[in-house]
């Protein structure tokens, strides 16, 4: 694999045996266990949300817990917040898969190793559904920190200039060459998502949006994040949109949220011709922040998250 391309067979072949693993791991769990099921929905947690795996049922079946290292082809993340290990079990009875971390292309990951674990997922064979969530910045100024948006829609500023996970040989026994995305984010989900947040009666504000995926490290300029509004973006973010891309291409339902961990510094920097200059501190964004407004806000979104798992 290069940074332009990929062998498909020899990806194939990755994917299977990563498949392979996990489905033979399961079948031992299943034994022990026979009340486990192979999972239906699979849900990846974003940074600071990895307690959505506190949601899983204790006992009748016990989570199976299988960190990266052991997955054949498997990396790990190596971002704070991101644990690294699938994790299967039920959430109010429903069977599912937990990626308690996720890969990120600024960590030196191809495209294509950012979304291997859903293509590995999907070749398992069970899965038809993706509930993702992910730390955010927010862009539109009617958004505060520790609001939580539904995605409706995305910009995929990297997939624009070349980087796509699509890019390269098709998987034409999973999807078309040229995948439609006007209908990414399933329409029936977000209402359900939305009815949930009022039954569960939270008072933390549910937005609906659009989410702008960039390649990250560095947080967003100023000037970015304003062309990122004027764009139509609403939140902005390092992960996401490659994942629900790949899982559309498998034919799967998805349902994305994010938390709202910063607000983006719309206004031009203080020019040095102003007598009294705004620090440029002002309204900084750091990692820390992203995490501990995850971990203020992570309450709500695990019951929510929860509460949608148990009507699928």
């Amino acid at each position: 694999m290069s940074a332009t391309t990929f062998d498909i067979e020899e990806e194939r072949g990755k994917i299977s045996i990563a498949a392979n693993y996990l489905n033979d791991k399961l079948i031992i769990h299943v034994k022990e266990h026979p009340e486990a099921e192979p999972p239906r929905v699979l849900i990846i947690c974003g940074s600071g949300l990895g307690g959505i795996s506190n949601r899983l049922e204790k006992s009748n079946p016990p989570p199976l817990t299988i960190p990266y290292e052991e997955i054949p082809g498997f990396k790990r993340s190596t971002v704070p917040g991101h644990s690294g290990s699938l994790m299967f079990g039920k959430m109010l009875g429903t069977p599912v898969v937990l990626m308690n971390g996720r890969l990120h292309g600024y960590e030196g990951n191809t495209i294509w190793e950012t979304v291997f674990p859903v293509r590995v997922i999907n070749h398992m064979g069970h899965v038809n559904t993706l509930i993702v969530t992910n730390a955010a910045g927010g862009v539109n100024p009617e958004f505060n920190s520790c609001d939580m948006m539904c995605i409706y829609d995305h910009i995929n500023f990297p997939g624009l200039a070349g980087l796509h996970p699509l890019k390269g040989p098709n998987f034409d026994e999973l999807g078309p060459r040229f995948l439609p995305l006007s209908d990414a984010y399933d329409l029936e989900l977000r209402k359900l998502l939305f009815k949930k947040w009022k039954d569960l009666l939270i008072e933390r504000p549910l937005r609906e949006g659009t989410y702008t995926f960039v390649s990250g490290p560095t947080f967003e300029s100023r000037a970015e994040s304003r062309m990122i509004r004027n764009f139509g973006g609403d939140a902005v973010g390092m992960s996401t949109v490659p994942e629900v891309i790949v899982a559309r291409h498998c034919g799967w339902k998805v349902l994305a949220l994010s938390l709202i961990t910063n607000k983006c510094v719309l206004d031009p920097p203080a020019s040095a011709l102003d007598d009294k200059p705004v620090p440029l501190e002002e309204g900084i964004a750091s990692h820390m922040e992203v995490l501990e407004n995850g971990r203020i806000a992570s309450m709500d979104v695990e019951k929510l998250i929860e509460a949608v798992v148990g009507e699928l």
